[in-house]
């Protein structure tokens, strides 16, 4: 069967292992750990998940490398960090999964990471966005994106459009410390002032006092971190509701406040906002396109594929790739051996897995908020090219 959507480009290392041709067939099927979350506020993740995973497996026959696959998932119910780590011990010692993905919140790749280390484990990391995540243990690799990676350029652009003075509001957690940091640094090294900062809970909190003490701070422009789902819509009607943008302050964020399943809840409010991130469902690409058809056809167009989705389907790309290079071995040496210094052409754009640190170099893209054909969606127009984590950057 011709594969498609995805072209794939990948320079092998030197010394894969020398197996006879019929290893892969001979292989039990290829079991994938999926730990993610399925149930909840953000009970879209698992789903989007599971659509990017089905999409490629249907165009590939069901296989990677080769091998037959079967998934096992584990719904953490959101960030868990102990449920990850007992579903973690559980595929391994009871299920006897080859390989462990999914892991959408960071918290539960931290409490997961001692597990898969002493076990060597290859685990794919498909959302958490802590920038530290890889370092967690030598059997990670991320094919998402990190927060410092999209926060940085959006802190770049706008001090590049003359925007001096900024206020940050975030998450109070991993993720959201790495954003306000990495968009500080970036924001002060172009000349810039963060004049106010705050970090909120996670626990869907009442936003009005927080955007109150902004607007009476005056600052030219807000930043704002946030996962996507459940805080970021609240965020952006209270930002509505209390008239910012009639009091001359403009609202940024990364593209978690715009993300493609939850937008059109958030309705005119997310009108017009400047987001930065990795992938939009709008990006005008051949292979998007394709992408976009593919998902229609196969779950209808009352939902919409996210940037979950997306990087689901690149990481069955990354392990079909690796896993023919290994002849079906999925150990972890082997595995990442191959993993390391991958070039993949995403539905999102060009994509490397980088050898030194395992994490993904990318595209960033600048969005605004339009209305098309019916449709509220972030339009790309401006971009910053491999773009590496910077907490990485040596």
């Amino acid at each position: 069967m011709k594969k498609h959507v995805l072209a794939v480009s990948c320079t092998l290392a030197l010394g894969v292992l020398t197996l006879s041709p019929t290893y892969a067939q001979n292989q039990d099927p290829l079991k994938i750990g999926i730990i993610a979350t399925y149930s909840g506020p953000y009970a879209d993740y698992g789903k989007q998940f599971d659509a990017g995973m089905n999409i490629y497996l249907e165009q590939n026959e069901g296989k990677l490398g080769g091998r037959s696959v079967e998934i096992i998932r584990k719904d953490t119910g959101g960030a868990a960090p102990d449920n990850a780590r007992r579903f973690a011990q559980e595929l391994i010692s009871r299920d006897k999964v080859d390989i462990i993905s999914g892991l959408d919140f960071s918290p539960n790749v931290y409490a997961i990471a001692p597990v898969i280390n002493r076990a060597k484990v290859p685990t794919l990391v498909m959302n958490a966005a802590s920038s530290a995540i890889t370092e967690a243990s030598p059997y990670i690799a991320r094919l998402s994106f990190t927060v410092q990676q999209v926060s940085a350029p959006m802190a770049e652009w706008l001090a590049a459009n003359n925007v001096k003075k900024i206020y940050t509001v975030v998450a109070d957690y991993a993720s959201g410390v790495d954003a306000e940091e990495a968009f500080k640094k970036a924001f002060e090294a172009k000349g810039g002032q963060v004049v106010g900062s705050v970090r909120t809970p996670m626990n869907n909190p009442d936003f009005s006092a927080y955007i109150q003490r902004i607007k009476d701070s005056q600052p030219e422009g807000v930043f704002i971190f946030f996962p996507s789902g459940v805080m970021p819509l609240s965020f952006l009607k209270a930002w509505q509701e209390r008239g910012m943008e009639e009091a001359g302050i403009k609202l940024y964020a990364t593209g978690e406040a715009t993300d493609d399943s939850y937008i059109e809840a958030t309705g005119d409010a997310a009108l017009g906002l400047i987001t930065s991130h990795h992938y939009s469902y709008a990006h005008p690409s051949p292979e998007n396109q394709q992408f976009v058809e593919a998902y229609r056809k196969k779950f209808g167009t009352k939902d919409r594929l996210n940037y979950f989705a997306i990087t689901a389907y690149d990481t069955m790309a990354a392990l079909d790739k690796a896993l023919t290079a290994t002849q079906g071995n999925a150990e972890g040496d082997a595995l990442l051996t191959q993993l390391k210094g991958m070039e993949l052409m995403s539905p999102r754009g060009p994509i490397t897995i980088d050898p030194e640190t395992r994490d993904i170099i990318q595209t960033v893209y600048i969005r605004k908020v339009e209305q098309r054909e019916g449709e509220l969606v972030s339009v790309e127009f401006d971009q910053f090219d491999q773009v590496k984590d910077p907490a990485k950057e040596k």
